[in-house]
């Protein structure tokens, strides 16, 4: 099975958006930018969503996604990654959102939660990189 490079692990120590591609219930794509994070040692992406959202629903009935993301720092190194939603959890999915928000705002969480907070855990199946400089 395809791993994250090492080399790309910085992508998720700093505020890169990721774009995340699910399926709709009639085949069609739908993508959606996020903030996303990275459990190295499960191998696995992380999303973190509430369970009434569109991109959670689709990951209900259809696991398989792709999630592309550009180095904020270089625009020319990326990572696409496609896979398979292999577990929603809400299992630490609130402190989770309150990490994320750190990083990417330097504050905790804003919003209001409107449902309930889950991570997606996302299995690289295929991963493709590039780096120019």
């Amino acid at each position: 099975m395809p791993e994250i490079p090492e080399t790309f692990h910085d992508l998720f120590e700093k505020p890169t958006i990721a774009h995340v591609v699910t399926m709709l219930p009639d085949g069609r794509p739908h993508n959606t930018p996020v903030w996303v994070d990275y459990d190295a040692d499960d191998d696995r992406l992380l999303v973190n969503t509430e369970r009434h959202r569109r991109k959670a629903k689709n990951v209900a009935e259809d696991p398989r996604v792709a999630a592309s993301m550009v180095d904020p720092d270089n625009p020319y190194r990326y990572l696409s990654v496609t896979g398979e939603v292999e577990e929603t959890t809400t299992e630490g999915a609130r402190e989770h959102i309150d990490e994320l928000a750190q990083r990417y705002m330097d504050q905790e969480y804003p919003n209001p939660i409107q449902s309930e907070r889950v991570i997606l855990r996302i299995r690289p199946d295929e991963v493709f990189k590039r780096e120019l400089s």
